[in-house]
């Protein structure tokens, strides 16, 4: 085992060795727990008129709350809106009172920026 290790990080034909230990069979090696960075207050916005970008999102949604993020998505071949979008908010209260506000009540003639 010694002399495996001793081979760590050693160049062999042009190429950097690396040695990985594995635990003995039947023991369990603690590893830290994942961090996620906390609560996410997001939702899926669909339907959006094609004119829609992300600070037109930003400003119908900031009516109902603080807007951590709002994407628009994009097709990738022609740079068009694909109609959809997804929106952070920075509260669950915000949050809902967003999806309150706004599901199913907003037509396209009704937004600010149609």
């Amino acid at each position: 085992m010694y002399l495996i290790t001793c081979l760590c990080g050693q160049d062999i034909n042009g190429r950097l060795l690396t040695v990985n230990k594995a635990a003995p069979r039947g023991s369990r090696v603690e590893r830290p727990p994942r961090q996620f960075g906390g609560p996410s207050f997001r939702i899926y916005v669909g339907n959006l008129p094609w004119q829609v970008d992300d600070s037109k999102l930003v400003q119908l949604f900031s009516e109902h709350g603080k807007v951590v993020d709002a994407r628009v998505v994009y097709d990738r071949e022609s740079g068009r809106s694909r109609g959809f979008g997804f929106v952070t908010m920075a509260t669950q209260d915000e949050l809902d009172d967003a999806i309150a506000a706004l599901d199913g009540q907003v037509s396209v003639d009704s937004l600010p920026f149609a």
